[in-house]
C-alpha cells in the first residue's frame, strides 16, 4: 500500500508540472495584451471617460487609452530622417475615412491608367505631359498637426519610414479611427 501511495503521489505531481509548463508555454489571451497589434473594442467601448492617443516615437508604438485605461496598442512607422514627426501635445483636428495624399502618390497615364512614376513628391517632382496627379492612399486618416497624421499602410517597417505622418497596419488604423473624436488629445514623444 505505501508504494502505491507514493507511485501515485508522483504521477499527480508529475502531472501537475506538465499542465504548469503547458500552462506557461501556451499563448493565452492576457499575454496577447502585453504584446503589440492588440486593441479591446470592449472596453473601448463601454468605458467612461475621454480617449487619448500617445505615440512614442523611441518604441515606434502607438497606444489608446480610454478614461485612462489602456485600450489598445499598435506597431507604427513614423517620419524617416529628413521627415520626422514632431513631438508635442495634439488635437485630432478631423478625420477622412478614404484620404489621398496631396503632396506624395504617382503620376498616371491620362490614356492607359499605366503609373508612368511613382514615388513622387509634387513639390519637386514636375508632372510629365498627359499625365495626372493620383495621391497615395492614407485610409483611416486621423490628422493631428497640420497635414501629419496617424493612417493605414501595408508597409508598417519596425523604424521611422514615413514623410511625418505615422503609419499603423489598417486592422489597427481602423479601430484608432473608430474609437477617436476629433479633438482627441495626442501625445508625441520620444
Amino acid at each position: 500500500m505505501q508504494v502505491s501511495r507514493l507511485n501515485f503521489q508522483q504521477l499527480y505531481l508529475a502531472g501537475l508540472a506538465f499542465c504548469l509548463l503547458v500552462a506557461l508555454a501556451a499563448p493565452n489571451a492576457a499575454a496577447n495584451t502585453r504584446g503589440i497589434n492588440w486593441f479591446d473594442e470592449h472596453a473601448a467601448a463601454n468605458s467612461s471617460g475621454s480617449s487619448q492617443i500617445h505615440i512614442d516615437l523611441s518604441e515606434q508604438r502607438a497606444y489608446f487609452y480610454k478614461g485612462g485605461r489602456l485600450v489598445g496598442v499598435s506597431k507604427v512607422s513614423s517620419g524617416k530622417t529628413g521627415y520626422q514627426t514632431s513631438p508635442g501635445h495634439f488635437r485630432v483636428l478631423s478625420k477622412h475615412p478614404n484620404h489621398r495624399s496631396t503632396i506624395y502618390g504617382s503620376y498616371v497615364d491620362r490614356r492607359t491608367g499605366r503609373v508612368v512614376k511613382a514615388d513622387v513628391n509634387t513639390r519637386k517632382d514636375r508632372r510629365p505631359p498627359g499625365t495626372y496627379y493620383r495621391g497615395a492612399k492614407m485610409n483611416y486618416y486621423i490628422r493631428f498637426n497640420g497635414g501629419v497624421g496617424l493612417h493605414a499602410s501595408g508597409h508598417v517597417p519596425n523604424y521611422p519610414a514615413s514623410h511625418g505622418c505615422v503609419r499603423m497596419p489598417p486592422h489597427m488604423a481602423q479601430k484608432f479611427y473608430r474609437y477617436a473624436r476629433v479633438g482627441t488629445p495626442v501625445k508625441v514623444t520620444w
